[in-house]
């Protein structure tokens, strides 16, 4: 009788559950403040949505250029856990400034901060999981990880809506709490997780020299590409959030809206992870546009909450079905002494389209209302699809 393999789950390596543990841990301290934030903005700190939209690119194309820089330091060093850890502390520390902030400055400089952090520990996070993982359940790793970090992207906005509810919407009582769980990603992180023997001491020649470059090919230039799309086509969550505080949603219960969302994503990022290691990258993506566009049209046509909810939980199938699909894609198309940059240069070239994706966001939003921001999103995704399509019979596919 042969004996049983065991499941895509079981073959996991701890070191990738910790690491998702501790995304976890900071989604929720993080999501706890975002789900508020752009109310505490516009209604608190009287920004427009347009205002709203460039601090939002701003930030997160912060965090993904100093992706880069991270990426390629822990190549070099031959470490990535020493730099991880620097980010989430980062990130955690920069908690109170939300808190304490009296002034619309405070706000927009603990958000770029905080974004730092996340550029910082982002890709040698994402290239650690890569090194930890067995390349036959890569997808599956990946896809865990993100499930277990949009967890934590459910449970801060259903904590923020509780607590809301609770303190008569006490915006600064609420983000003090968030401060927490925060500080235990940080914890666990240096205490949870090994980095593997084959970096620690190892010494390597710049990774960002044009010889070193040239080492990652078409295949990967392709997915640099194809991510950027994708993100031209997917602007910043906050526009969800404004979406459904403009169709009359109560204020302490605007950030349901987000649970909804991070809870459909975090029951299909696991799934659609394992089913990338048996499909057609291309096509999974493909598919993954498609639900977009559904989502955008839902948004847009939205007249009552009960669509808002659909629509956000339709974006998040799109998240699951995409977003760890991505990062096994970029790790099957580049050499493992170069995973960091890889993803270092990947956020890079996606952090620059979320900045014009969400500034022509808020525009739309300002001078044509929110139903266009969506049906413009919509199109875009539509225009993704058929270029998808087209160089279907020219575009190298990576192997996975």
């Amino acid at each position: 009788m042969q004996p049983t393999q065991p499941s895509a789950r079981a073959r996991i390596p701890a070191g990738v559950w910790a690491l998702g543990f501790v995304s976890m841990l900071m989604d929720i301290s993080s999501e706890m403040i975002h789900s508020l934030l752009p109310m505490f903005m516009v209604g608190t700190l009287g920004m427009s949505a347009l205002v709203v939209g460039v601090i939002e690119g701003l930030a997160e194309a912060t965090a993904l250029i100093v992706k880069v820089f991270s990426g390629a330091l822990s190549d070099y060093l031959g470490r990535r856990k020493g730099l991880a850890l620097l980010g989430y502390a980062l990130g955690a520390f920069t908690k109170p400034l939300f808190a304490i902030a009296s002034g619309a400055g405070l706000v927009v400089a603990a958000r770029l901060i905080d974004r730092v952090g996340k550029g910082i520990r982002g890709a040698p996070r994402d290239a650690l999981v890569a090194d930890i993982a067995p390349p036959e359940v890569r997808g599956a790793a990946f896809g865990l990880r993100q499930s277990l970090d949009t967890v934590g992207a459910f449970l801060g906005p259903l904590l923020a809506a509780g607590l809301m509810l609770l303190w008569a919407n006490d915006f600064r009582a609420v983000f003090w709490v968030a401060v927490v769980p925060g500080l235990l990603a940080v914890a666990l992180l240096a205490l949870g997780v090994r980095e593997p023997a084959t970096h620690v001491g190892a010494r390597r020649s710049n990774p960002i020299r044009r010889d070193n470059l040239r080492r990652l090919g078409p295949a990967y230039w392709w997915v640099v590409g194809v991510g950027a799309l994708f993100t031209l086509a997917r602007f910043s969550e906050a526009f969800l959030v404004l979406r459904a505080q403009q169709l009359g949603i109560a204020m302490a219960l605007v950030p349901l809206v987000m649970v909804a969302m991070n809870l459909v994503y975090a029951a299909a990022a696991y799934p659609f992870g394992r089913l990338s290691d048996r499909v057609s990258h291309r096509a999974l993506l493909a598919w993954g546009l498609v639900v977009l566009i559904a989502a955008d049209a839902l948004l847009a046509q939205a007249q009552h909450w009960g669509l808002v909810i659909a629509g956000v939980a339709v974006w998040g199938i799109h998240m699951g079905m995409t977003q760890g699909l991505l990062a096994t894609m970029v790790t099957d198309a580049t050499p493992a002494d170069l995973r960091g940059t890889a993803f270092g240069v990947f956020n890079l070239a996606s952090g620059l389209a979320m900045l014009v994706a969400s500034v022509v966001a808020g525009a739309l939003w300002e001078l044509l209302g929110p139903a266009a921001t969506f049906w413009a999103g919509g199109a875009f995704a539509l225009l993704c699809l058929a270029g998808l399509g087209l160089r279907r019979s020219h575009a190298p596919e990576p192997v996975g």
